[in-house]
């Protein structure tokens, strides 16, 4: 499996069509494990695609659909658009992920963007944390 850092090509046409609104929407970010199944990248339209090739991280304080992401800040700086959210953690977790996938759990699940760690970034009974940057 592959993953590559991506906003999603058919969150980019969606938000077009206004089927996106990420201040009212629930917006919701699952961890994604290293396998053999899928690739994700722009071509990923939906989080189905990490649940049908089971490449969802599975561990102890983690629960399947991940976190909900709360505090979206929208802001335009120049001519580019950005969207932070508040950072995410979940909390005495024994867990592995290779990247994660952001989505509109309003909006029948729809991919928003996948994100590479670059790595197996792992938590044993500790905080795993996902940082947004400002």
């Amino acid at each position: 499996m592959a993953i590559t850092t991506a906003m999603c090509n058919s969150f980019k046409q969606e938000l077009l069509g206004g089927v996106h609104d990420l201040d009212t929407d629930t917006i919701k970010i699952a961890l994604i494990k290293n396998s053999q199944s899928g690739t994700y990248n722009a071509s990923t339209a939906n989080y189905s695609a990490v649940t049908g090739n089971s490449d969802e991280a599975t561990g102890t304080n983690y629960v399947t659909g991940g976190n909900t992401l709360g505090s979206a800040t929208i802001a335009l700086s120049g001519s580019t658009a950005t969207v932070d959210f508040a950072d995410t953690t979940w909390s005495s977790a024994t867990v592995s992920a290779d990247g994660c996938i952001i989505y509109n759990s309003s909006q029948a699940n729809k991919a928003i963007a996948v994100i590479s760690f670059g790595g197996t970034k792992t938590s044993t009974n500790g905080d795993f944390v996902v940082q947004f940057p400002t």
